[in-house]
């Protein structure tokens, strides 16, 4: 059997750590002047500078021989192909198909799945454009003003960061809301501010049967049908994003407005499926097709660049050699642009849930660390508040800087500053701080790692290509660490858990330990004196509003 940590390459990157473990980055870009050409490549509209990591030129050929060795041509081109690679589910992986403006087929069990895909486009442009140009009308006749999107995990995440971050594209007539958290606070909070006359709702889960999901959909709908005051109108007002169009129907969804998508879409990677309505509605279809089109063109150079010049080979590699050889155990993701405060979170899901694994795909147990703790915020924040840390603390956290360096119109002067503000940081944590020539025991001592990300814009093209990239950096990762990067069964336990709580709450039971029988007793106590069917949301002063002709 194979052991990653046996293999020859995996022994002489132990050997290359220990022997640059005192190199100075900043002596690298002595020692070779042209390092930051070198070690830098342009996408499309997007350009890295990896050049800030203590990498050598021996460990970079190392690290790309590493890739060499592993399955990662094989996987790659499987996946792409419609193979299995989702082995513990059996199922393809083909969120890459969902984006596939090329004219070459996909095919799933001997079935080209493009037409389908093709099919799904066209369902989201015509309602994108009825609701967007106001020929979707509400119950009273009224067009709509706000989108609801009701989803957690990937069903939320990607569509709610999209959203944000291309909020200068957004439809100026609309406003958008996305629920996730069960707290039932969080959805009568979006309520209180909506009107049901002009509110339309998506109800995004790929199964239809996710507890939190449903949990708010439920109420949200009760709300409606207590402020409209009819059942029928229901599915004026409510869509779904779903596989199963059944319960979606069930729930009041009218069949040509329930938005199917397929099972071989992970949750994690569906924005790029009918779970993008909100995108589309947002930006516009033409908006959601530049998004495609971007991860598209990451696609194929992804496909087809050679290792050395690969974006997210590169940055995969670079990942591994601060992980499993410089003891990483975080990776920060720092964006300077407000707009993209959210990515941080849609990253730490794409990653964690992904790489979060310690067996291997044939099940055994691995010894050597896989997925890193992502997290971050926006750079300016972080400069006042955790940046101390990661100059001057005792963690090693790798960092990537992003930033696209188009200002808008009348924000110059703080466009200038947020960049020179991120410039100053990756030099500064690269090149820490010294008195007379030495470090006194005051000092940031620099040689702290961080790769920068450049977006010519923050175009829908531009993020679609950045997601993309994130995406394959994160399945070169475990193609080499070589896990399944698309099940996720400690997700699948807490659900199954959760169930079983539910129903024996009115139980007494031995199934559990004593902690959580204990916290049990006192939930159960609780719900006695207030069963859940009574937590439903405030009604307002009017309970229906009379239709208008």
């Amino acid at each position: 059997m194979f052991q990653l940590t046996r293999s020859v390459t995996w022994q002489a990157l132990k050997r290359l750590q220990q022997e640059t473990a005192n190199d100075r980055i900043k002596d690298y870009f002595t020692a070779a002047p042209q390092r930051f050409e070198k070690m830098s490549l342009r996408v499309g509209g997007l350009f890295l500078d990896y050049s800030k990591h203590q990498i050598s030129d021996a460990v970079l050929a190392k690290l790309l021989e590493l890739a060499d060795h592993s399955a990662l041509v094989q996987r790659r081109a499987q996946m792409f192909s419609g193979d299995i690679i989702n082995v513990t589910e059996d199922r393809p992986v083909l969120h890459a198909a969902l984006r596939n403006l090329g004219d070459s087929p996909v095919m799933v069990d001997g079935k080209d799945v493009m037409p389908e895909i093709r099919r799904s486009w066209e369902q989201l442009r015509q309602f994108a454009d009825a609701v967007r140009n106001g020929e979707w009308k509400g119950y009273s006749g009224k067009r709509i003003k706000d989108v609801v999107n009701i989803g957690i995990g990937g069903s939320d995440l990607g569509p709610n960061m999209a959203s944000r971050a291309l909020l200068k594209h957004r439809h100026p007539e609309l406003g958008f809301h996305f629920v996730s958290n069960v707290d039932g606070a969080h959805i009568q909070k979006v309520l209180s501010r909506l009107d049901p006359a002009t509110t339309l709702f998506i109800v995004s889960t790929k199964t239809f049967s996710t507890q939190e999901t449903l949990l708010n959909a439920k109420t949200a709908r009760r709300w409606f049908v207590e402020q409209a005051g009819e059942e029928a109108d229901v599915g004026a007002h409510f869509v779904a994003a779903s596989t199963n169009k059944k319960a979606a129907m069930a729930f009041g969804v009218r069949e040509e407005n329930v938005f199917e998508f397929w099972a071989w879409v992970g949750g994690r990677y569906s924005m790029w499926s009918s779970i993008g309505l909100p995108i589309a509605l947002s930006v516009g279809f033409d908006g959601f097709m530049e998004m495609l089109e971007g991860a598209y063109e990451m696609d194929q150079h992804f496909l087809s660049a050679p290792f050395d010049r690969n974006m997210p080979v590169l940055m995969a590699l670079v990942g591994i050699w601060n992980l499993n050889f410089h003891g990483a155990e975080t990776q920060a993701i720092v964006p300077y642009d407000q707009a993209l405060h959210q990515l941080p979170a849609f990253l730490q899901q794409l990653d964690m849930e992904s790489n979060g694994k310690s067996v291997d795909i044939f099940g055994h147990p691995v010894d050597y660390k896989t997925g890193p703790i992502v997290w971050g915020q926006t750079g300016s924040n972080g400069q006042h508040a955790f940046f101390q840390l990661l100059h001057q603390g005792t963690r090693y956290v790798p960092i990537d800087f992003i930033a696209s360096l188009k200002p808008e119109p009348g924000v110059e002067e703080h466009h200038f500053a947020l960049l020179t503000n991120m410039l100053a940081q990756a030099n500064a944590f690269m090149e820490g701080s010294q008195t007379g020539g030495r470090l006194d025991p005051y000092s940031c001592p620099g040689n702290r790692p961080s790769s920068v990300l450049l977006l010519d814009e923050l175009t829908p093209k531009n993020l679609g290509a950045l997601i993309a990239l994130y995406e394959h950096k994160v399945f070169v990762q475990g193609v080499i660490w070589n896990i399944n990067s698309f099940d996720q069964w400690g997700v699948e336990l807490g659900k199954r858990i959760a169930g079983e709580i539910s129903e024996r709450l009115d139980t007494q039971t031995q199934d559990f330990d004593a902690s959580t029988q204990g916290l049990l007793a006192l939930v159960r106590e609780h719900f006695h004196a207030a069963p859940p069917a009574a937590a439903a949301p405030a009604r307002s002063e009017k309970k229906a509003r009379k239709k208008e002709s």
